[in-house]
């Protein structure tokens, strides 16, 4: 008889926390489904680029026309301590730009991608994604190099 008592204050004492867990559960569903851990919502830009490359500043500008859906501005430094020649710099869900030029050390460049009409970049105040690929050579050297990166930006005009 102590015995069904003692498994009846197990059963109870598991059920009240378990209705406890269920009710934090459900809490932290309905919270996630708002975006409130969505931390893209917070931060507005993003750039990192793998070196000998950094980004400076970004920021994706509606196209006025021209048959694009828009540009791509990304700020891009040399800090490699060396001249490197860059061949390329494609955008995965934009375009791409071939500077073909030498960047000193420290060097700053602004380069405008045009994004295809196949890969529209959104209406504006919306968030663009994509995986930078640049391609380059060492000054004096003859082996192809590729950095590599993302950029996250909400699209503005």
């Amino acid at each position: 008889m102590i015995t069904e008592k003692r498994g009846q204050a197990a059963m109870e004492f598991l059920m009240t926390y378990g209705w406890a867990i269920l009710a934090a559960v459900i809490v932290i569903a309905v919270l996630a489904s708002f975006g409130v851990f969505s931390p893209s919502k917070y931060i507005p830009q993003t750039c990192i680029v793998s070196a000998p490359f950094g980004c400076v500043k970004n920021q994706v500008a509606a196209s006025e026309g021209g048959g694009l859906d828009g540009q791509l501005t990304l700020v891009l430094t040399n800090g490699g301590g060396e001249m490197v020649q860059v061949s390329s710099v494609a955008v995965n869900n934009c375009g791409s730009v071939v500077p073909a030029v030498d960047w000193a050390d420290g060097e700053e460049r602004t380069l405008i991608i045009d994004c295809e009409v196949a890969t529209p970049l959104g209406a504006k105040g919306t968030k663009f994604s994509g995986d930078i690929t640049i391609d380059y050579l060492i000054e004096g050297g003859t082996l192809p190099m590729k950095s590599s990166g993302t950029v996250t930006v909400e699209v503005g005009a």
